[in-house]
């Protein structure tokens, strides 16, 4: 069984982000970048911190994390990180409209689950021999995930495509 973590950061009032999220604004209006200086500006400070975020075996985030838009998909959207994302590992994004998985440089794949209650057996499959690492704004794990689909690789679950 893998393990499935939550790595967020909440302001003391408990926001993890500001309203009306844009292109300009990934954290919304009144963030200003303050809950993640932490991560951006005081790197070196917070290097076993930020090594258990990016050494996860997949990732789990709402749609918000990996754009602005809302409704029907912007197919020119690949993320905000650019044609190589941080995570070097599978992405499953949660979100109410299907897209076909996403293959992006160094080994980040974007995979669209329509049906939430799948992506912890996702999760679970994709992040057998490391950490699987939780990172959402809007959903919260209900257990651990363990694949039972008949694949035993890392390239995610059957259920999921």
């Amino acid at each position: 069984m893998s393990t499935v973590t939550a790595d967020i950061a909440v302001s003391l009032d408990g926001y993890a982000a500001g309203p009306n999220q844009s292109a300009d604004l990934p954290f919304g209006e009144g963030v200003d970048g303050r809950l993640h200086t932490w991560m951006f500006d005081h790197a070196e400070d917070n290097r076993d911190e930020i090594d258990g975020i990016v050494n996860a075996g997949a990732y789990i985030m709402g749609r918000n994390m990996f754009g602005p838009g809302r409704g029907e998909w912007d197919l020119e959207w690949k993320g905000w990180w650019g044609s190589e994302p941080p995570y070097h590992a599978p992405v499953y994004v949660l979100t109410h409209h299907r897209r076909e998985p996403l293959e992006m440089d160094g080994g980040t794949t974007f995979t669209f689950v329509t049906d939430g209650a799948r992506v912890h057996a996702c999760a679970g499959q994709a992040g057998r021999g490391g950490r699987a690492g939780w990172r959402s704004r809007a959903a919260r794990p209900r257990s651990t995930g363990t694949c039972h689909s008949a694949r035993s690789t890392n390239s995610g679950c059957t259920s999921c495509r």
